[in-house]
Formats: C-alpha cells, sequence, structure tokens
C-alpha cells in the first residue's frame, strides 16, 4: 500500500521542514509514502472563498485516481486516538488498497466535489493549526501509528 499525502501549499518553515523530513525518511521503513505540494493560487485575494476551493479542488482532483481511497484532513472528520488511528491504517491496509491518499486542503477547506469523492474525512484535533503544523503533526501520528503497529517503543501509553 501507497500512502501519498497531498497538500495545497508549501511547506516554507525550515524548521519544520526538517521535521517532515525526519518523519518521512522513517516511514519509508514501513511503508511506500509520498508527499506533494500543491502550490497555492497566487491570486487568492481577489476571489471569493468558494472560488478558491473550487480551484484548489480542480488541482487536488487532478492528482487523484478513481481506485484511491481518499481520506480529507478537515475539522469536521472523525477524530482517532493514536491506537485507533494505527488501526484504522492497519485496516486500510488489509483492505489491499494500492493507494491511500490523505488530503490537507487550503485555508479554507474542501470544495463540495472533493467532499462528494472522498471516502472519509478525519480530524486531527477540534483545534485549529496552521497548515504547516498540521502536515508535521499528521506524519508524525502516521509514523507513529506503524510503531504501533509493529509493537515498537515510540507510543507510551
Amino acid at each position: 500500500m501507497k500512502i501519498f499525502l497531498l497538500t495545497v501549499g508549501k511547506t516554507s518553515q525550515k524548521n519544520i521542514k526538517e521535521e517532515i523530513l525526519l518523519y518521512t525518511k522513517r516511514l519509508s521503513y514501513y511503508t511506500d509514502f509520498e508527499l506533494q505540494e500543491i502550490p497555492s493560487l497566487k491570486s487568492s485575494t481577489k476571489i471569493s472563498q468558494s472560488e478558491l476551493k473550487k480551484s484548489e479542488g480542480q488541482m487536488i482532483m487532478k492528482y487523484l485516481k478513481s481506485s484511491d481511497y481518499v481520506l480529507l484532513l478537515d475539522k469536521n472528520g472523525k477524530s482517532y486516538s493514536s491506537i485507533d488511528f494505527s488501526k484504522k491504517i492497519e485496516k486500510l491496509m488489509l483492505n489491499s488498497f494500492k493507494r491511500v491518499v490523505f488530503v490537507i486542503g487550503g485555508a479554507f477547506g474542501f470544495s463540495d466535489e472533493l467532499y462528494s469523492c472522498c471516502n472519509e474525512k478525519v480530524s486531527l484535533s477540534n483545534m485549529t493549526f496552521s497548515h504547516q503544523m498540521v502536515r508535521l503533526f499528521f506524519v508524525e501520528q502516521l509514523y507513529r501509528a506503524f510503531t504501533i503497529i509493529n509493537n515498537e517503543k515510540y507510543h507510551h501509553q
């Protein structure tokens, strides 16, 4: 199973980039993982939020395949504990999906088109985080999930 993380916008803070790279390297021991950044729209201040979401949605859709299992990281999604998230990842692996795609959208969320084509929505927290931090939190939680699945000493209960 390949895990594909698709994000809108680039990570510009050096320290966050380095931490994301660290967890990306660690993930390579467990799974085929790829992070793809989609550039933000440059004229985002000149269009409405709904038009921005629609445009970002169209860009995201270009990366999705009909066989993908798509999970949107969304504030209204299902919340998981780290243990439950590891069980979710394990279940996705057992279902033999060729590619599981997690999507971190832009600042205003996702287009209706993306909501209608996704398989699930996942929330990392009820709190609001910067999109750069969300990327780091997500790759760390994904790494944590694999260490839990493999009964390794990283997660403490």
